[in-house]
């Protein structure tokens, strides 16, 4: 397994982000619950893709920088063959440590109050509720979670 960063218009990173927005439309029933700012090119400060040894994409996550050394996680996902496999946490550590060599302090995250298998991950993955922030504020289906780095 190989996890490199990979600009955000690159065609895997596309895919597996259409993936993910289609697996979340099919539990919310809308094709855009995302509260947010949807993220570009313009303000993800890093994409990664994990991929297999065969070159198939199989996962990614990218980071937005929010301020104040603080950064909030975009994207991620991992496709149903390598869930449990423990490439969404490869994926999340490479991001803190991205985020660490950049000399920032936390990371965020917000998921659906449906999504609990994402409210699970983040939990195991050492990052504790926090208040919703930013355009999470006032989602009465967001949850938001954060880890000191």
């Amino acid at each position: 397994m190989k996890i490199r960063q990979s600009p955000w218009d690159d065609p895997d990173a596309t895919a597996l982000r259409e993936r993910q927005r289609a697996e979340i439309a099919a539990v919310y029933g809308t094709p855009d619950s995302d509260p947010g700012v949807p993220p570009s090119t313009a303000d993800i400060a890093v994409f990664l893709v994990a991929h297999e040894d065969d070159g198939t994409a199989v996962g990614c996550a990218g980071l937005r920088y929010l301020g104040e050394g603080v950064g909030e996680v975009k994207r991620m996902y991992v496709t149903p063959d390598q869930r449990g496999s423990g490439l969404a946490a490869l994926i999340l550590r490479s991001l803190e440590e991205w985020a660490r060599g950049q000399g920032w302090k936390a990371l965020r995250v917000e998921t659906g109050d449906r999504l609990s298998a994402a409210m699970r991950f983040y939990t195991r993955s050492g990052y504790e509720s926090i208040p919703n922030f930013g355009a999470y504020a006032d989602s009465e289906c967001s949850l938001c979670f954060e880890r000191i780095l």
